[in-house]
């Protein structure tokens, strides 16, 4: 696709995979399903239809080692490291400023590290679909999910009127963002057949996408554009490392997407999960007969519906139904698999036990 670009956001923690996500390897690094990382899964996928030069990713300087060792295939100079996190917002806008360094009319397409995507073929043409409204429109596209069930640990999007665009794949005019429903909010939204689940997913022109900035995030804008000067050149390093800590942490659905007008959406039907704990981990694992599944030597007896990864040695689990056992070097995690979303809270345990060498 001409004039193409991805920015592919790699800075997370991932604190609901722990043991294995630690903070010299969070979840993005981590080789779930598969013989890639996340992380190169998801640039394995855009480089079937972008060109590896035009693939950027953006991530924090204490990952920098991680990040060279899985990223080889890619130019050193497009990987972007924030001195410290500033969410979404400030971190898209930091990458936006090395596409327009080269090509200010350029498409850009941004991506989280770690969601799991099946059916690449359908995910090429789903952002074909987004990219051409991009350009005909001068509108910020965000891919939303087709949901099939009441989920509550998603944003939704809702959707207004129907575009016609020429191609097969739906599109929609945004009404608004809404944020992670209670159960009841959420069935009503599948019922209605207006909303969809944020993907985290943007496709725009990058001068759109800056004029955004400058409308609803001036103060932000402002010091990138300061950064903007000094990239190529000596001052950049310092100049980055004086204002970027400066920079509100917003998000980038906050700070532009909430707020402008020429939102649009491209309807996703093609499998996708963004993977936020373990159980989702299992779902999309492949089950024994007894609904087991075992990465690494794992022994299951007497046990069903149950999910268990070993780093090294042996790891038997007998006698329990429904839970996660992982085993990572000298960490052991047991939860129920209903428990999954609590993980996050043994490293704030850890924090406060004084016990961060774990983390």
């Amino acid at each position: 696709m001409k004039n193409l670009h991805c920015i592919i956001m790699a800075g997370g923690s991932g604190t609901r995979f722990w043991p294995r996500s630690r903070k010299a390897k969070p979840k993005q690094f981590l080789t779930i399903f598969g013989d890639e990382s996340l992380l190169q899964a998801t640039i394995s996928r855009f480089a079937g239809f972008i060109p590896e030069k035009n693939i950027f990713i953006v991530s924090n300087k204490g990952q920098q080692g991680v990040l060279e060792e899985q990223t080889t295939r890619l130019p050193k100079e497009n990987l972007i490291y924030e001195p410290v996190g500033r969410n979404t917002l400030p971190a898209i806008g930091l990458a936006a400023l090395f596409v327009a360094k080269n090509d200010t009319e350029g498409i850009m397409v941004v991506s989280p590290a770690d969601h799991l995507i099946k059916d690449d073929e359908l995910f090429q043409q789903t952002i074909g679909s987004a990219v051409k409204i991009a350009e005909k429109k001068n509108g910020i596209v965000t891919i939303g999910i087709t949901p099939n069930a009441p989920a509550t640990g998603y944003g939704y999007i809702e959707t207004a009127a129907e575009i016609e665009t020429g191609q097969s794949i739906r599109s929609f005019a945004v009404n608004c963002f809404v944020e992670k429903p209670k159960m009841e909010t959420a069935i009503q939204y599948l019922s209605s057949g207006k909303f969809f689940w944020n993907a985290g997913i943007f496709v725009f022109k990058v001068s759109v996408f800056l004029k955004a900035m400058e409308r609803y995030a001036p103060a932000i804008y402002t010091d990138l554009m300061k950064i903007a000067q000094t990239i190529d050149t000596p001052e950049y390093e310092n100049t980055l490392n004086e204002l970027y800590p400066q920079l509100e942490p917003v998000s980038v659905d906050y700070g532009i997407m909430e707020k402008a007008g020429n939102i649009f959406l491209v309807q996703g039907d093609f499998v996708w999960n963004d993977l936020g704990s373990w159980e989702q981990v299992y779902q999309y694992g492949e089950k024994d007969e007894a609904q087991n599944t075992g990465v690494g030597e794992v022994i299951f007896q007497d046990t069903k519906n149950s999910y268990a990864w070993a780093s090294n040695g042996l790891l038997a689990v007998v006698g329990m139904d429904d839970v996660i056992v992982v085993k990572e070097n000298d960490m052991v995690l047991v939860c129920k698999r209903s428990h999954a979303e609590a993980i996050k809270q043994v490293a704030d345990q850890l924090k406060t036990d004084k016990l961060e060498h774990y983390l």
